[in-house]
């Protein structure tokens, strides 16, 4: 058997523009990790909610590793998340993610990404986003997904406001060990997407909703 047919996420593909995402592989974790340590953001301000990115050097390569890996160990049907490493012209960029518990029963997920400081402000992070969506509502059956922005990452909300998300009330959070930080939820309906330009190219579809329960 291929690792692909083991573990049928591995063969999973969704392109649009210049853009593609692909399940992260042990083969990717180098690359993201080197674009991580090159910068996310001002380390003056923390997006988000678990500061992953204030573990420095080995520490923070061996933690990404582990994250990668756990998200992994711990898929179910009942509780799975999926890390997409995200390319644009064949360069590795960022990652757009998606986590959920119940799906069968809710059919709904929430989004966070991030990309290294020199790939922003090019449109990518506004693409990948609108990818992942258009990927959930038309091939998983999602029937809504939900994000969230600090009120001090006018970025993260420009992007989610870009691709058709609404308020959806407000948390207190604490954030970077005792800190009081707003958290926007957001929630996006399949009527409500502002899909990107281009049609989704998507492989290894047939093989994931089986695992995910779907077919």
């Amino acid at each position: 058997m291929t690792l692909e047919e083991i573990w049928p996420l591995f063969a999973l593909r969704i392109r649009c523009g210049p853009l593609e995402l692909a399940p992260v592989r042990d083969d990717d974790v180098a690359a993201l990790v080197d674009l991580a340590q090159g910068g996310i953001h001002d380390p003056a301000v923390m997006p988000f909610m678990f500061p992953w990115t204030d573990a420095e050097g080995d520490e923070l390569a061996r933690n990404m590793a582990l994250h990668y890996w756990q998200s992994r160990g711990a898929f179910t049907r009942q509780r799975w998340g999926v890390e997409l490493v995200v390319r644009r012209d064949g360069v590795v960029v960022g990652v757009q993610a998606v986590g959920t518990r119940n799906y069968l029963v809710t059919k709904t997920g929430e989004t966070g990404s991030w990309l290294g400081l020199e790939h922003q402000g090019r449109g990518t992070g506004t693409l990948m986003r609108q990818m992942l969506c258009a990927f959930l509502f038309d091939h998983l059956d999602a029937e809504e997904i939900t994000s969230g922005a600090f009120l001090d990452n006018p970025a993260s909300m420009a992007v989610s406001m870009k691709v058709g998300y609404r308020a959806n009330g407000a948390t207190r959070e604490s954030r970077r060990g005792g800190e009081l930080a707003l958290l926007r939820r957001l929630v996006l309906r399949a009527s409500d997407l502002v899909r990107p330009l281009d049609p989704l190219e998507v492989e290894g579809l047939d093989a994931v909703r089986p695992l995910l329960g779907l077919d």
